[in-house]
């Protein structure tokens, strides 16, 4: 990072190291970084929560969280980066607490309905946050791979979990997760319709629970 005594022509521009994603790990670093790492995700759910996507620009994640621009850049290199790494964040927070023993439903279908539309009435509740993160989850390109590949792994168990049983220790097959994804795929698309008010809240639910139902009363 540029400091401010320097006569470079770069310094409101901090580029991001050749490797940031060495960086973006929750895992990964001293319990400082980990700390300031959570500092930025907090802060861009703050912003993304008050003003939607176009409210989280680099230069106020940092103000917010008390870093410097350079050091927020190290760790990410673009806002697309910052939302779906929040994003899978707060859906991490879902698993770790999902508890499919006390899932409502007797079928597959029933369970799945169920998850679904939980998760589709919290993000309803905060429409700008979701409008943020959906946003870039949809546009983001090759170079966020990781991160988005991360989202879809979570929301992939979740789905296939509820799908399978309510028993907490039993695990998905392949095909368990590919009609989870199936069925993931669909419910971004309709998130979207919904973000875009091309569809209501009551057109996404009835959407879904044929979707659930087309696929799984095959199987």
């Amino acid at each position: 990072m540029a400091g401010a005594g320097t006569t470079s022509t770069k310094t409101d521009v901090p580029s991001p190291p050749p490797a940031p994603a060495q960086l973006s790990g929750a895992e990964v670093g001293s319990a400082a970084q980990r700390e300031r790492r959570r500092r930025i995700l907090d802060a861009t759910l703050a912003l993304a929560s008050k003003g939607g996507y176009d409210a989280v620009q680099m230069r106020a994640v940092a103000d917010k969280a008390d870093v410097a621009v350079g050091t927020l850049y190290r760790y990410f290199p673009s806002k697309v980066h910052l939302l779906v790494t929040a994003l899978a964040r707060e859906l991490e927070k879902v698993e770790s607490r999902a508890d499919r023993s006390v899932l409502q439903g007797d079928t597959p279908v029933e369970r799945l309905s169920f998850v679904l539309s939980m998760i589709t009435l919290a993000m309803q509740k905060d429409p700008l946050l979701t409008e943020a993160m959906t946003r870039a989850f949809m546009f983001a390109d090759a170079s966020a791979t990781s991160e988005v590949n991360r989202v879809a792994g979570i929301i992939d168990r979740l789905l296939a979990g509820a799908m399978i049983s309510q028993d907490p220790d039993a695990v998905p097959t392949a095909q368990d997760l590919a009609i989870a994804r199936v069925i993931s795929d669909v419910w971004m698309s309709n998130l979207v319709q919904w973000l875009t008010r091309r569809a209501s809240a009551t057109d996404v639910t009835n959407r879904m629970e044929l979707t659930v139902k087309l696929l799984l009363e095959r199987n």
